[in-house]
């Protein structure tokens, strides 16, 4: 199903994955559901760059209007980490809150969740690693009601239970999650992503992309997340070049907030090593994950789309390319990158080359690797990681830092 342009900015509510009410100036609302799900003082968390936006002022008077009590915690960095959710936890206890509302990038609704998460159930964060058999929760009312607000079309993190947190001392970002655990409504409203620097829409459209394209060519059977995938890529690949080259087309904006959602249901299936690397690249260096993803993107596809025909030949038809070859398609996500100025190596956005080896021993930990559809294993760093110079499979792996060496039999 493809979306028409005359329909995309009609209010919508949707069930699945979780209560979702979408369109234009649905923020408003937001009074309205703390009252459905029994909040009475939710404690607002967002990242330290989104405390003084506009949408934040938006989201207080919707709260003023409705006469719902609520505190505010603008201390989640770029890169949450435990101790940013200490802090959260003790605020949230200390004025006694009964309810989270998270609104931000992905940095901001991951950390909702984390809160969430701890701050009642009296377990240690890292008890509720990914990996690991989440911790017996008897009632999951333990748990507060999670309100979730995306303000950038890309992090796909609204609807689910997951978050990524950076471990301080070991410099490794894990995931953390419990199944009893995930937000109890979430409001796309396209209208507080018009504040999106071109940067930023740029950053967080391509992780959008990233996701749904690691998501769909997991290679587990799961005919529904891989169709929410390829529709997803559809709706990112019409309306990102538009959103970033009018910042103010709500169109376009709402095109790209509702195919960032569809690729975070779709990543439920799993992700891949695009996003294994950038989880431990960001948790050392801070860097931008959206980014991050983008430049890693091309010469991740170039080792994992070896044999993978089939799969290819359906993401060129969502994207609407004019052939169905690996080739084709990683030339014109080049383009794409280049068109919306994404820098072309990971030594531009300040992580040296020293750092290889122990950036790819962490990404065998993460979670993603061992979904992504080639298993790997790590041999020798090597020299600087190009990402547009057209080279061979050879050339790649001599350029690609984290070395990639095919398992296949």
């Amino acid at each position: 199903m493809f979306i028409e342009d005359e329909k995309i900015l009609t209010p919508q509510d949707w069930v699945f994955p979780i209560p979702i009410a979408y369109g234009p100036g649905r923020i408003w609302e937001v009074g309205d559901y703390c009252t459905k799900y029994g909040i009475s003082n939710p404690l607002i968390v967002t990242d330290k760059g989104s405390k003084n936006l506009s949408f934040i002022d938006i989201l207080k008077k919707a709260l003023k209007k409705k006469n719902v009590s609520f505190g505010f915690y603008s201390g989640i960095a770029p890169n949450p980490n435990d101790k940013d959710l200490e802090m959260g936890c003790d605020q949230f206890s200390k004025d006694k809150h009964d309810g989270i509302i998270a609104i931000g990038g992905g940095s901001a609704l991951d950390g909702g969740k984390a809160i969430g998460l701890t701050v009642n159930s009296g377990k240690d964060l890292w008890r509720f690693d990914y990996e690991k058999n989440p911790p017996k929760i008897d009632n999951n009312s333990v748990f507060p009601k999670l309100i979730t607000i995306p303000t950038t079309a890309g992090t796909g993190a609204e609807t689910e239970s997951t978050a990524m947190v950076t471990h301080s001392k070991k410099l490794m970002k894990f995931c953390v999650w419990h199944p009893m655990y995930k937000p109890c409504q979430t409001i796309l409203d396209p209208m507080v992503t018009l504040d999106l620097p071109f940067n930023l829409t740029a950053w967080t459209g391509l992780d959008a992309l990233t996701h749904a394209i690691e998501a769909y060519l997991v290679p587990d059977f799961n005919p529904i997340y891989d169709a929410m995938a390829l529709e997803s890529l559809h709706l990112i690949w019409k309306y990102l070049p538009r959103a970033c080259d009018n910042l103010n087309d709500l169109n376009a904006r709402s095109g790209m907030l509702i195919g960032s959602c569809m690729a975070g249901v779709s990543f439920l299936k799993g992700l891949g090593l695009v996003h294994a690397i950038s989880h431990m690249i960001g948790a050392e260096f801070n860097t931008h994950h959206g980014l991050t993803n983008a430049i890693i993107l091309p010469t991740v596809l170039d080792f994992n789309l070896v044999n993978m025909g089939e799969k290819t030949n359906r993401i060129t038809k969502s994207l609407g390319l004019k052939e169905d070859t690996q080739h084709h398609l990683i030339s014109c996500i080049k383009q794409l990158l280049t068109q919306l100025e994404i820098p072309e190596s990971l030594s531009e956005i300040g992580v040296p080359d020293s750092c290889a080896k122990r950036i790819a021993k962490k990404a065998m930990f993460d979670t993603a690797t061992s979904t992504n559809p080639v298993k790997v294993i790590v041999t020798e760093p090597l020299s600087n990681f190009q990402v547009r110079a057209g080279q061979s499979n050879c050339e790649i792996e001599q350029r690609l830092r984290v070395r990639l060496t095919s398992l296949r039999p």
